[in-house]
Formats: structure tokens, sequence, C-alpha cells
């Protein structure tokens, strides 16, 4: 390829975690199927930063894009046979290389300039790219093949063998194949290769997948393992975003909690407890609180922070938002497995029949779902990241396994209807909210305790009668609903001119009950605007006041944030 790339003034972001919020995105999915988008740009590095694209891209408010593989993967010949193919690209062949796949200057070295300029735009708007890389396994599958490289070279150097056994493999990631990063040749292909994509490329981070997987010692997962180790000890990987999915298929596998300093983790016991809360399910007020505030028994024992927390409701893996409220089981008959691949997210949300429906009321109460669920992720401690077309409803049909539909089954339709404008919207507002109140993104834990000089704790817990949660309430099995107090003042934290740093008092009501719920505001001679009320997205201005003691009725399933004034 030509080396030659003028990069300008190309500056990295640099965007501080706690003021991050991730758009998990799929470079081909995204704009395969925008028209304001020139067709030869379409599904590709180009299209991503594309006019339309970018402007979009500002709009929502997002800080960072998290790509889906991008590098130069492999279709398995199960799926060629069924005239499939690999979406997702989970499935690498060349450590170093940017897919041709998604290049409009095709796949004679054009595609590397291609990503440069993509990454090279996307900084120019201030907004940071984050690889999902896969170097867990490779294309390689099992012992059936196919043999392309590593295999070929050195076998027991790059796999992972089963003992007793070295014609077949050690599997922990369900694929036929373990890449061996505990030999130290092996270790340093993968090292060189996240150094190539940050100093050649200017990538800002990366979303390790299976990282458990990596971590692995013999068999059990080891936080000092040397992949970790040597991450710490790199002058470059070491500054830059690095983000685990921290499970993998084997036995110990889910890790989440326990990956070092400098190490973020999605945090799948976060989805779980804020889906459970809004489906309804009883005994989940504890676990929710754990979870808005930033996860703190899972991360700071450790000595990390809230921002360790990648919060999430969705992703590419599982179903999109509009089908988690819109199905109750997966329908993945496309992907010609008889629908038995894929988890079985048997969830019933109450939203009335299965898959599309012209009921008003269905669709409502959908909607409604999808407003609760996005406005916990953003009003949430940590880091949110969002699943890329759920803010304008992008729906999968119900496949949650999508892996292998490169077709509109899986990319953005960009006709938006009413609805889905107003979904868009209501995100814009809640990504705008949290960047102008620091106390939605702290970076340090809630203490519990009053702030010094202040007659007021950090955080209060609060049940509807306006007094703070007791230990028995915490335990009590039937509540459905909580209110969060965030104090204004936050200790310990200063602005970017060294000045402590001081918000607005907030109060969150959550109320999951299908009926509504009368939360009495606490005895603090306040006055409360209401931010966001996803009972009443268009609550009129006049209706917005609420004083101290007064009884605020929260609509069943719904969320109420308010702002103190005075």
């Amino acid at each position: 390829i030509d080396p030659s790339f003028d990069w300008e003034e190309d500056r990295p972001p640099q965007t501080a975690w706690n003021d991050s919020i991730i758009y998990e995105v799929h470079v081909k999915g995204f704009t395969a199927r925008h028209l304001g988008i020139p067709a030869e740009k379409r599904g590709t590095y180009a299209g991503l930063v594309s006019e339309p694209a970018i402007e979009y891209l500002k709009n929502l408010g997002i800080t960072a894009v998290e790509l889906l593989p991008v590098h130069d993967f492999l279709d398995e010949k199960y799926l060629v046979d069924r005239g499939l193919r690999n979406y997702w690209g989970y499935n690498t062949t060349n450590f170093f290389s940017p897919t041709s796949v998604y290049s409009s200057a095709g796949d004679t070295g054009g595609q590397v300039n291609e990503f440069k300029q993509m990454v090279k735009a996307l900084h120019r708007e201030g907004i940071e790219v984050i690889l999902d890389v896969v170097y867990n396994h490779t294309s390689e599958g099992n012992q059936l093949g196919p043999t392309l490289s590593f295999r070929g070279i050195d076998n027991p150097t790059y796999y992972r063998l089963a003992e007793g056994d070295k014609r077949h493999y050690a599997d922990y990631t369900g694929t036929g194949n373990s890449l061996n990063v505990h030999h130290p040749q092996v270790l340093q292909l993968v090292m060189d290769s996240l150094r190539y994509w940050v100093q050649e490329m200017h990538v800002d981070g990366f979303r390790f997948d299976l990282a458990a997987a990596l971590a692995r010692g013999l068999h059990e997962v080891d936080r000092l393992s040397a992949f970790l180790d040597i991450i710490h000890q790199d002058p470059v990987i070491s500054q830059v975003k690095l983000i685990a999915e921290p499970w993998d298929l084997g036995e110990g596998g889910y890790q989440v909690g326990n990956f070092p300093i400098l190490w973020t983790e999605w945090n799948g016991k976060y989805r779980d407890a804020v889906r459970r809360f809004w489906r309804g399910d009883e005994g989940q007020v504890r676990e929710l609180a754990y979870r808005l505030s930033g996860s703190s028994d899972l991360y700071e024992r450790s000595g990390r922070t809230p921002y360790a927390s990648i919060n999430f409701i969705t992703a590419h893996d599982g179903f999109t938002l509009h089908d988690l409220v819109s199905y109750n089981e997966k329908h993945n008959e496309a992907n010609a497995q008889d629908n038995k691949d894929g988890t079985n997210e048997n969830l019933s949300w109450n939203c009335g029949a299965e898959g599309p429906t012209d009921d008003a009321n269905i669709i409502e109460l959908r909607e409604h779902q999808k407003r609760n669920l996005l406005a916990t992720l953003l009003l949430s401690e940590g880091v949110p990241m969002l699943c890329g077309g759920d803010e304008i409803s992008r729906s999968q049909r119900g496949n949650n396994n999508a892996y292998c539909q490169d077709n509109d089954i899986s990319w953005c339709d960009w006709k938006l209807d009413k609805n889905k404008e107003k979904l868009l919207a209501f995100v814009r507002l809640l990504v705008h909210i949290r960047s102008e109140h620091p106390g939605l993104r702290r970076r340090k834990f809630f203490q519990g305790r009053p702030i010094r000089g202040a007659n007021v704790k950090d955080i209060i817990w609060l049940k509807p009668d306006g007094r703070e949660m007791s230990d028995e309430d915490w335990n009590a099995s039937r509540l459905h609903c909580l209110g969060v107090f965030l104090a204004g003042e936050i200790p310990d934290e200063v602005d970017g001119k060294g000045n402590p740093l001081v918000d607005s008092s907030l109060i969150i009501l959550l109320n999951s009950n299908p009926d509504s719920v009368k939360f009495k505001m606490p005895e603090l001679k306040a006055k409360w605007q209401i931010e966001v009320d996803t009972g009443a997205p268009d609550i009129k201005s006049d209706e917005r006041m609420v004083n101290s003691s007064e009884i605020r009725e929260v609509a069943g399933r719904s969320v109420v944030l308010l702002k103190q004034i005075a």
C-alpha cells in the first residue's frame, strides 16, 4: 500500500471517560439504506462520515462510535452454503488490515486511506473511534479448517490445544479455536496489531470481544495474565480506552467486575437489572439502586470508579430495543438453523401481541417502555452505550442473533414515522440533559454521607412517602418504585478551571408498577422543575413546577426527572 497520508492537524478528542457516550454501530448497516448518501458510498467508511451521517451523529450528541469488527474477516463455509454471510465480522483473518468489504475505494489498498479519512473526519467533529476487536480466535475454525495462515505456520504456538488430544482445540469462544496469547510470539502479534491501529490508524480505543478468553491462564481466568499485564506496561496501549466483554463460553468465564484498573467492562448485570425492573419482576429495587449509582458493589473495592461500568440495555448481540418490547420469543428463522441459535430472551413485557401491530394502545405502551429504558440508561452513573438504531426503533423482526443477516433485517431504516421522530427527539433531549449535569456523570462513587458544610447527604434513596429507604424497605420483594435524590454539591471534584464542581440537585423517580404511584417530595425547602416524564413526554410548561413536600403522581411504568431551581 501507499503509506503516505496527510493527517493534517489530527488530534485525538481524548474525551474523559465520565463524559463519554458510546454509540455501537455497524459500518455497513448504518448507511446501507440511507438515500441521502450517494449510492457508491452507502455502507462504507466514506459513508459513515458523509455529510448526512456526520450531521446525524453530531445532533445525537454521542462522543464515540464503537465499530463492530473492521479487521479483514472470512465468511464461514456453512454460511456460504446456506446463501448467508458473516455480517458482524467476528471471524478475523488478518489483524492488521481494514476489511475492503466496507471500502468504496476497492480492495487494492484504497481501503486503508479511506479508513484513515473516516477517523480524521470523526476526530474533526470531536467523535472518538473505538474498534471492536477479536483476538480470542481466528477464522481458521476447528480441526476441520480452513487452514489459511497460523495453523499452517505453527499450530501449537498460535492455538490452545486440547490436553491429551493435540489434534483438537481448547475452545473457549464457541468458534472452534482459541488463540494462545500466553505464547510470547502470539502476544507480540496482538500487541503489534493494537499499536498499529493506534499509531498508524489513529483509533482511540478498543472493545475486546470475549476478553475473558484472553485473560485465561491454563484454564481459569487470571486477572494477572500475561495479556492484561503487558497492556498495563505498554506506553501506547495503556493510554487509550480499553473495554472488556468480561465473559467467554468456558467454565468460570463470567468475570463482570473482575478486570483490573485501566479497564472498563460491559456491565451485563446492569442490563439484566434494568430489564427485570421495567419488566415488573419482584425484588429488583436493591439491585437497580446499585446499577443506577455506578455499580460500586462491582468496582469500588478494586479501586475503580463508576465509569468502569459500560452501561447498556441492548447491544448488537440480542434483541434491538424495539424488538425487546415487541417480541416474547426470538424469531431467527432466517438464519436457517430452525430457530435454535441465539439466546432465549423469553421476556414478557406485557406490551400486547407479539410483533407488528396497528393497535394504537399497544404501540404507545411499547413506546413508553422504550422511553423508560433509554431514560434509565442515560440518567445512570457510569458510561452509557447506545446500540445503533435503537433511537429510531430499528427492528430485526424479532431476530436476536442477526450475525449472518447482511440485508435489511440488520440495516437501519431511515424512513422515520412520527413515533420514530419522537423517540429520536427524546434521546437527543436525554443526551443534552446528561451533558448539562455533572451530577449524572460523577468520577467517584457516592458515599451516602452528609456533604462537608451541608446538612444533606450526597445521595438519598426515597420511598413514595418522601422518607429515606430503610433496611426493611430494601428487602421488600413487592416494592416496584424508587426515588433517588442526588445532591448538587459534588465533593472532591473540580471543573476545568479548578473550581469546586457544583450542579443542580436532582431527583429521579422510577415506577415499574402498571398503576400510578403518588410520590411525596422530600422536605428540602426547594422548588423543582420536571425535566423528563416518560409518561407525559409532551408535558406542558405550566405543569412542570413542583414544590417541596408536594405530592407528585408518577404514571404507571414511568420515569420522572426533577431539577432543583430554587
